[in-house]
């Protein structure tokens, strides 16, 4: 590891960071996910379920955003910026997400990985998830895309 940084929460302060961070790392195509909108609708619903890996003084070198309806615990957006990859950052925020997740009584946890991006699933699997037999379907509300 070498590297010094915390696991804290997100911080309106960092917020354009975070959005570089996403812009940098996802390729997002759909207005519904662009960063800015998600993050900010996430800071509106204020579930304490978004978390930052700080370096230094404040640089964000990592984010991992998480969800719990009270009966299944999401991963989403679990980004580490290029540079720093490798070094336990993505392991740690997965960690951090998922002891919060516990300590809300959550049994199960559950993350999507988009098509194209499937080089990701070792690194999930060797966190102990697995893959399981669904049909992933949605359905977008378009009245309250901007």
């Amino acid at each position: 590891m070498g590297e010094s940084y915390k696991i804290i929460p997100f911080n309106r302060e960092y917020r354009d960071q975070v959005i570089d961070l996403w812009n940098a790392v996802f390729n997002y195509e759909t207005a519904h996910n662009d960063p800015s909108v998600i993050i900010r609708k996430k800071e509106d619903f204020g579930d304490d379920l978004f978390f930052m890996a700080a370096a230094g003084s404040r640089e964000v070198i990592g984010s991992v955003m998480a969800g719990y309806d009270g009966h299944r615990g999401w991963i989403y957006s679990l980004a580490v910026s290029p540079r720093h990859r490798r070094k336990g950052i993505g392991r740690a925020l997965m960690r951090h997400a998922e002891e919060s997740l516990s300590a809300l009584g959550c049994m199960k946890i559950n993350l999507q990985i988009m098509e194209g991006n499937e080089g990701v699933e070792s690194f999930y699997r060797d966190l102990g998830y697995t893959t399981e037999k669904r049909i992933s379907m949605g359905k977008r509300i378009t009245e309250n895309i901007p």
